[in-house]
């Protein structure tokens, strides 16, 4: 049993307990997906792209639906904001890029998705 604050209250276990995900609606997850296998060979969108596409904020939430959902689409022609891949996926999107001749950037860091890729339903 929690042990009681000074207000009297027992104190919850937050670091303990388990995070939850929230679940993502199936019709919010098939519109994502439709909009990322729409997108051309060389060129991208942010994940606020296709969040704004889709009349919503929620860029993270796209970045989720990838995450869990986006294996089987080109998951590769949704970067971030910076025009970076997908974190940890640097090599694997790279050889997409180089295929597709998407524009690429070269940097002190290694590479970043060219402005000029963007597209825009």
């Amino acid at each position: 049993m929690p042990s009681p604050s000074e207000s009297g209250r027992p104190e919850l276990a937050r670091a303990s307990a388990p995070r939850r995900q929230p679940a993502i609606a199936e019709g919010f997850v098939a519109a994502v997906l439709d909009i990322v296998d729409s997108i051309p060979p060389g060129h991208v969108m942010t994940y606020g792209d296709v969040a704004a596409t889709l009349g919503s904020r929620g860029a993270r939430v796209v970045g989720q639906v990838m995450a869990r959902y986006g294996s089987d689409a080109p998951w590769w022609r949704v970067i971030r904001a910076s025009g970076h891949p997908p974190i940890d996926h640097e090599e694997r999107a790279l050889v997409h890029y180089r295929a597709e001749g998407t524009p690429l950037v070269t940097t002190d860091a290694g590479y970043r998705v060219a402005a000029s890729a963007r597209w825009r339903p």
